[in-house]
């Protein structure tokens, strides 16, 4: 297949490379699974940690704009940098997340399901069907301000409207040091949220679930389940009923316990950092971070692909000393189908629909022939039929795979 007529991407692809080890995944994937069979324009942005401290981040910025402008993005996983990494890497600065740089500039909603296999069944044995986790993609922790506080003093919140008198209210009087953080949101990005996962929801015909506190967060956390309950009877409820779907809000500790005895099949609407945690918490229970999907979609119906997982520090370490990796690609290679699949959809090319489609079903088969990574080795049925292998065989066996399918 190689060496006959390729398939053709009809738009550019915005590529977003990334650090570690999978950063040199992404390559491998694109080297033996991608550039082999398709031809395709990709417009491409090096999101390497070093390359974000050398541009002061703008090449973040830049790679969302082109997201905008394409409406098409696959992205690899990338460094959000602390102090350790700031010293490791020599960098300037401890640059915010690029995601959350992203998600910032895109104001979309992150959804993320499990990469499932017929061999790996859930640690929550009654999840037959996959848990979708709807995303809120802006503000809260991930744009906020902190401030180390270093003695006694008066810490308040303080709001001067453009036409009003300010508003002012104390958080907490300090005795000694500590630490504050300033959040926010707005109603304009809650309500593309509501929206969002309404949509989201419907064309997979999957009930919702929103979360939150407002018992304790009487205002924040309020007003996200106030939009939530104004955009479902407003537009929402008549299709949901018609379709034999559902939509409840309930606190998100009653969620959790809701959760472990549901049977799947849902979307679970989270805000921004519970998304976050609840998202790794079911990519593990449902076997590996390296066994989910994820995409962004911005309210003017861009999109962003990428994997869940972070960079792999651990075995890049081990590859620059020459060692062997068992390192599961799944995540970005189905970052990559996704985001070929969405190219051929919105550019009417079914034949880059069905390249994605037999991509992501050899990769599947190869885990299910029990030919697999280090990380679902001891997760899969029956044990002793599995082979664990390194990450250049996992992938050698899903292009055979693919080869007989193309």
């Amino acid at each position: 297949m190689a060496t006959e007529r390729k398939i053709r991407v009809k738009s550019a692809l915005v590529e977003l490379d990334g650090d570690e080890m999978t950063r040199v995944l992404w390559g491998m994937i694109k080297e033996q699974l991608l550039f082999p069979y398709l031809e395709m324009d990709l417009d491409y942005y090096d999101l390497h940690i070093k390359h974000r401290d050398q541009t002061n981040d703008q090449v973040t910025i830049d790679a969302a704009k082109a997201i905008q402008r394409h409406g098409v993005g696959v992205k690899c996983a990338t460094i959000t940098p602390n102090a350790a990494r700031v010293k490791e890497y020599k960098l300037k600065g401890e640059w915010k997340s690029p995601n959350g740089t992203i998600r910032g500039l895109l104001d979309g909603t992150v959804f993320r399901a499990p990469i499932m296999v017929k061999n790996i069944s859930p640690a929550v044995r009654n999840w037959v069907k996959p848990i979708y986790i709807g995303r809120h993609a802006y503000g809260d922790v991930y744009k906020n301000s902190e401030i180390r506080v270093n003695g006694p003093g008066k810490a308040e919140i303080l709001f001067t409207p453009n036409d009003g008198a300010p508003v002012r209210q104390v958080v907490h009087e300090f005795q000694g040091p500590g630490i504050l953080q300033g959040i926010h949101n707005t109603d304009d990005s809650i309500r593309k949220f509501a929206r969002a996962c309404f949509t989201f929801g419907y064309d997979q015909k999957l009930d919702i679930w929103f979360s939150a506190k407002d018992t304790i967060s009487k205002t924040y956390d309020a007003r996200f389940k106030q939009i939530f309950e104004e955009e479902y009877e407003s537009h929402w409820k008549e299709r949901f009923e018609a379709a034999g779907l559902s939509y409840f809000y309930t606190l998100i500790d009653d969620a959790v316990a809701r959760i472990m005895k549901s049977r799947g099949g849902l979307l679970w609407a989270c805000k921004n950092y519970d998304g976050d945690v609840m998202s790794d918490m079911l990519a593990s229970c449902y076997g590996s971070l390296a066994m989910m999907k994820s995409v962004l979609v911005s309210p003017d119906g861009c999109f962003m692909f990428e994997a869940a997982h972070g960079t792999v520090q651990r075995h890049y370490y081990r590859y620059l000393k020459g060692g062997k990796t068992s390192t599961n690609p799944m995540a970005l290679i189905f970052t990559w189908s996704s985001g070929i699949r969405k190219r051929g959809e919105l550019d009417k090319t079914p034949q880059a629909v069905a390249f994605a489609d037999a991509l992501e079903a050899a990769a599947k088969e190869t885990v299910e022939s029990g030919f697999m990574t280090g990380d679902l080795v001891n997760l899969a049925e029956p044990s002793d039929q599995n082979r664990r292998v390194d990450t250049e065989e996992f992938i050698a066996e899903i292009k055979a795979r693919l080869e007989s399918k193309l």
